[in-house]
């Protein structure tokens, strides 16, 4: 390697942390400045630029600049600062770097960037060349851009979101990043602003679907999984359309998963054991309304479902009668005739519900009484004051939930949650938020992050190399994070602080690991789990 090359590599990159005697020996004298600094010196100069910026976009590119040129520094600042950077360099802040790709494009970032319209014979011979440069991929994270975070389709900008979900694994889980791939699929765009906007990067015709699409897909699970073997695909940000049919498509074949699904479904259920624990009922015992019938919502539901069948003993078919599901239509009945596959599957009977005005949501929380209320629509301030008093009106200790993110999208703001509720309800939220103060108590709302969550299962699922994802690792790991949290002082929160995503993501990793052995499906042996999963660790240090 050259010298110049190694000071372009971001991975091989120190800048003024290369020795004297390093310089001499890559050619780097007279490259760099004379001074040679440690990396905490790096980190602390990079900090103070970091602070200098004036909002959390500039922020964010300036974080996004400093990968390009220097990946372990980046990781090794990002460590140093999580609480703070975290929302910097993915949700909220990425909604907009997401917006703004076209805008603010200056490299691709060690990306894929794969066609709809390539031949099968292209889209391999790319796919094999970047294997021949890095054979030592074990995670991709895949997305099409049409389901972004609350924001909808952003065609090829989507490609942030991978960068950045796998920017979260090194952070939080110690994945190392040498070892991980962002794949963003260009089948088109619906977003006629993208369209017509001359700057945009990706391609300029609709969507494609049907048959020509599940064949792209179909190629490029082949094409990964025969260059990449034992490699982990985490599908991202698809739309409501596709997300659920490709997961299901590959689940038990391929060691595969769906953040949007199933990472926010065991989030969410990770909450709902803290919350029941909390108030000191068993979780089987909820009756759950959850307020989004989308591919998050669905994917809450179907968690839920596993876990409250998994602890009570109950068939699936009783406890959905505890499980309902309220969409843009209202409450999810049989009546409608335009569900998705996801929502018949909760659907209720129309008739059981006699009179009922089942598009007036403080109506349906009267009539069905439910304990726990969750938010996954994206529809910012559906919480109103009129619901959430109807809420505490029904259930002594209600669990309030709303998921949506960024901020802005939040279906109800904690303070007035508590507020409403007289300080009964149990608050977790997507986003984060300041504590609140209410007659003497302060409550620290806990934040339903993913990252808390996904990327210990990943890291699990990558150490052991499993051969599949199944609903028993999908438990562990929700499990795993709700035994973090002490739910018994008023107003703790009800999820580990964001400051503890690496605790977390190692208790998580541990689980999944012991839970895949259990179930037969580690493809290597595995004697002990957590001293398989601390080996795997990377550290954001010099070699």
């Amino acid at each position: 390697m050259d010298a110049l090359t190694r000071l372009n590599n971001a991975m091989t990159n120190k800048g003024t942390a290369f020795t004297k005697a390093e310089r001499e020996a890559y050619g780097l004298e007279g490259l760099l400045p004379p001074a040679i600094q440690t990396i905490e010196q790096q980190s602390e100069q990079a900090y103070q630029q970091f602070l200098a910026k004036a909002d959390a976009m500039s922020q964010h590119l300036f974080l996004m600049g400093l990968y390009d040129t220097n990946r372990v520094l980046f990781y090794h600042l990002i460590g140093a600062h999580v609480t703070e950077m975290l929302p910097v360099i993915y949700t909220p802040t990425i909604g907009d770097a997401v917006i703004r790709y076209n805008e603010d494009y200056t490299s691709p970032k060690d990306a894929l960037f794969l066609s709809i319209n390539d031949s099968t014979s292209v889209i391999q011979r790319i796919v094999k060349q970047r294997a021949t440069e890095n054979p030592h991929i074990k995670m991709i994270v895949i997305t099409d851009g049409e389901g972004v975070l609350g924001i909808g389709d952003w065609g090829i900008n989507g490609v942030n979101i991978a960068i950045g979900k796998l920017a979260v694994y090194t952070v939080a889980a110690k994945v190392n990043p040498a070892e991980v791939l962002p794949v963003v699929l260009d089948v088109g765009t619906n977003n006629e602003t993208l369209i017509n906007d001359p700057f945009y990067l990706g391609n300029r015709h609709e969507r494609v679907r049907g048959e020509r699409f599940d064949t792209f897909i179909e190629t490029i699970v082949q094409t990964m999984t025969t260059n990449y073997p034992n490699v982990l695909l985490h599908w991202e940000d698809f739309g409501r359309e596709n997300a659920a049919r490709i997961l299901e498509k590959y689940r038990n074949d391929y060691l595969t998963f769906n953040d949007d699904i199933q990472g926010t479904g065991i989030m969410v259920v990770a909450a709902a054991v803290s919350a029941s624990k909390a108030a000191n009922i068993k979780l089987p015992s909820q009756r759950i309304l959850i307020f989004g019938g989308g591919t998050a919502g669905i994917g809450v539901a179907t968690q839920l479902l596993d876990e409250m069948s998994r602890q009570s003993g109950q068939d699936e078919a009783v406890i959905k009668q505890q499980l309902f599901i309220y969409d843009r239509f209202g409450l999810v009945t049989t009546e409608h005739e335009d569900l998705t596959d996801g929502q018949k599957q909760f659907a209720h009977e129309r008739s059981e519900l006699g009179d009922l005005d089942t598009t007036d949501l403080v109506a349906v929380i009267k009539q069905l009484k439910p304990t726990m209320l969750i938010g996954a629509s994206g529809v910012t301030g559906a919480f109103t004051e009129d619901v959430v008093r109807a809420m505490a009106e029904v259930s002594e200790q209600p669990a309030i939930i709303p998921l949506s993110n960024p901020t802005r999208l939040s279906e109800a703001k904690p303070e007035d949650i508590i507020k409403w509720t007289n300080g009964q309800a149990l608050v977790v939220t997507g986003s984060p938020f300041a504590p609140v103060d209410y007659k003497g108590v302060t409550y620290t709302i806990g934040q339903a992050n993913n990252a808390l969550l996904y990327p210990g299962l990943g890291l699990g699922a990558v150490v052991c190399q499993a051969e599949r994802i199944t609903m028993g690792m999908l438990s562990a790991a929700a499990n795993a994070v709700a035994n973090l949290v002490d739910t018994s002082v008023v107003g703790a929160p009800l999820l580990p602080k964001v400051a503890d995503l690496q605790h977390a993501s190692l208790a998580v990793a541990t689980a999944v690991v012991k839970q895949a052995v259990s179930e037969k499906l580690n493809t290597i042996t595995i004697t002990d789990a957590e001293t398989a999963v601390r080996e795997k660790m990377w550290e954001a240090t010099y070699h």
